[in-house]
């Protein structure tokens, strides 16, 4: 196996990840990546099989869990009843009744809302001067989205947003000792704020994902205040960093390389922001671990091997897609992994869509003479792939 070495926080791979990618995946489906000390998947094919693949899983093997450092209490008590590192038979309960509350048609009532909220947004742009389009909009239609879908008040959302922004950042490749102090506090900023949130639901419930997720019920059972508290931050954090590197991602490259109002049509959304997902993905990265002894693509992996999953490179594959590195809405949208795959695809996939199919039409009828101020540049937030900012004038 070939032995990869890439800082993830080097300028020009934060810039630009996909030359690391192409010259990787055409090396092989998967290869030693030194600065992560694991095996990494960079073909469609071994990232679509490990999604899929039951043997590999997001929970750590029981034997190889060791208790976190007592500064990190309260991020590893949230993260310990998050849905996305449970595995079955946790996981299918936590996921069913998640799903119960989280519905498609309470999803799509959130869509005439969305739609008056980017307006609103847009009214208050700047006319005579360039402005950060993510602080701007980017940032606030899925955030605010996410505070009315949980019937939390909007005034809260800067405070959301701030705790989000805090625990997100120990998914960082740039995580130092102070992100895991500021991760800490956030999160337990966010219990406490969540439990009495959630004591006053059960007092006077409300028409709202939290209400849902207390009567939720299967077999029985309901969910804890813990874990209904963990699916609220998992919501919040990776549904907002999610979409607002989606959106800023999506703008920058139209405006970059020209965009055609037929995108933006009623028949032709749906295939803009799959192609914006697919062409530069918010998350680049996910990992699994094996859980029994698999030999895959020449590589004999072991119980409790990490190995991660390139989402990115995925979908810039060659072997899949007719010209990868082309942007093109009008391709059919057959290769996307950047909602994951298998058992873990991401609960928010349709909030995100509809986000987007939502917020990039309104933007572009609203501001057809949108232009970029500045160069944009990206944050140095790998695994995650999004802008520092997006200095823009209309």
């Amino acid at each position: 196996m070939i032995t990869l070495t890439q800082s993830p926080t080097d300028p020009d791979f934060v810039q630009s990840p996909y030359g690391f990618y192409a010259k990787a995946r055409s090396d092989g489906h998967l290869h030693f990546w030194k600065d992560y000390d694991m095996v990494a998947a960079f073909s469609h094919a071994a990232v679509h099989m490990l999604l899929r693949d039951r043997r590999f899983g997001r929970e750590i093997p029981a034997e190889l869990a060791e208790p976190g450092p007592a500064h990190l209490a309260p991020f590893l008590q949230v993260e310990a009843h998050s849905l996305l590192d449970a595995e079955p038979p946790r996981h299918t309960r936590l996921r069913r009744l998640v799903l119960r509350a989280f519905t498609s048609r309470e999803v799509q009532a959130l869509g005439p809302g969305l739609t008056q909220l980017c307006h609103d947004l847009i009214d208050a742009f700047p006319q005579d001067a360039p402005f950060d389009l993510l602080s701007a909009y980017c940032t606030q239609v899925p955030v605010v989205a996410i505070c009315r879908l949980l019937g939390v008040p909007t005034e809260m959302a800067p405070q959301l947003l701030d705790w989000s922004h805090k625990m997100v950042a120990m998914y960082q490749a740039s995580r130092t000792e102070e992100t895991e102090h500021a991760a800490a506090r956030a999160s337990q900023d966010f219990i406490d704020f969540l439990t009495t949130y959630v004591d006053k639901r059960r007092q006077e419930p409300g028409e709202d994902l939290i209400t849902r997720l207390i009567q939720a019920e299967e077999d029985g059972e309901s969910l804890s205040t813990d874990e209904l508290i963990g699916t609220c931050i998992l919501l919040l954090n990776a549904g907002h960093e999610a979409t607002v590197h989606s959106l800023g991602n999506g703008v920058k490259t139209m405006l970059q390389q020209g965009w055609d109002p037929a995108w933006l049509t009623p028949d032709g959304i749906e295939a803009l922001v799959e192609e914006i997902l697919r062409y530069d993905p918010p998350l680049h990265m996910f990992t699994r671990y094996a859980y029994e002894e698999v030999e895959m693509f020449g590589h004999s992996f072991q119980r409790g091997d990490q190995v991660a999953l390139l989402l990115a490179a995925a979908n810039h594959d060659p072997e899949v897609l007719s010209d990868p590195e082309r942007f093109d809405p009008t391709r059919p949208p057959k290769v996307n992994k950047s909602f994951g795959g298998g058992l873990h695809f991401c609960v928010g996939a349709p909030l995100a869509r509809l986000e987007m199919q939502i917020a990039l039409p309104i933007l572009f009828e609203r501001c057809p003479q949108l232009r970029l101020a500045q160069p944009p540049e990206y944050n140095n937030t790998y695994h995650f792939h999004g802008l520092t900012r997006l200095m823009v004038t209309v």
